[in-house]
This record gives structure tokens, sequence and C-alpha cells, in this order.
């Protein structure tokens, strides 16, 4: 009997959960993704002031996305396939600074991502 997996969700990630260990830490598993750009974003940082998520990705500046609206702003990052729960992980995962959106990337895909909650 195989199991089904549940990856309904897409997320697109231009930063920290593209490491190994933030993965491994917040999903329990590595993530396949493939490469996509998000347009009509500047990638800005942020200094992370919470110690388990800078343990976590080994790290106190990460990158954070701020909505320009302008085209010819574009971003790369990895669009990755996981499951509604692991949607949550990744919730609890993102400190107060980053609020999740959807967005449209420039392959068409609709994917859930993480931006600037100011």
């Amino acid at each position: 009997m195989s199991i089904k997996n549940n990856y309904s969700e897409k997320i697109f990630s231009y930063g920290t959960l593209q490491y190994e260990a933030v993965q491994l830490s917040t999903f329990g598993r590595k993530l396949n993704g493939t490469q996509d750009i998000l347009t009509g974003y500047h990638l800005s940082q942020l200094e992370i002031k919470n110690h388990d998520v800078i343990e976590t990705s080994g790290t106190a500046t990460h990158p954070i996305l701020i909505h320009t609206g302008d085209v010819s702003n574009e971003v790369s990052g990895i669009v990755f396939d996981i499951s509604p729960q692991e949607l949550q992980q990744a919730d609890e995962y993102e400190v107060e600074d980053y609020k999740r959106v959807r967005v449209q990337l420039h392959s068409g895909i609709s994917a859930w991502v993480y931006i600037s909650a100011k």
C-alpha cells in the first residue's frame, strides 16, 4: 500500500526556508523545489531578534521582501510543494515581521510567500 503525500500547497522561498537545516528543523524533511521568479518586490534585510530562529537558520540577518508593485523588480527563489500542515509549521517558524500572502510567480504558479508585515 502506497502512502499518498498531501503536498497541495506551494510556497516560494527566497531566503532561509531554502536552507537544509531550516527545512529539517521546520518540516522534518528536505524539500525539493524548482526555480522561479517573483516580480513586483525587492529584497531587503531584517535583523532577527528571536533566538530560536537565529539558532535554526545560523544567522541573525534574514532577507525580507518589500512590495513595490514595479514589474521591473524581480526576486529569484524556489517553489516548494508542501502539505497544509507544513504550511502551518512555516508560519510558526517565521517571526512577526513577516506575513504570508498568495502571489503569482513568473511561471504562472500561484504560491504562498512571506513578505514584510509593515
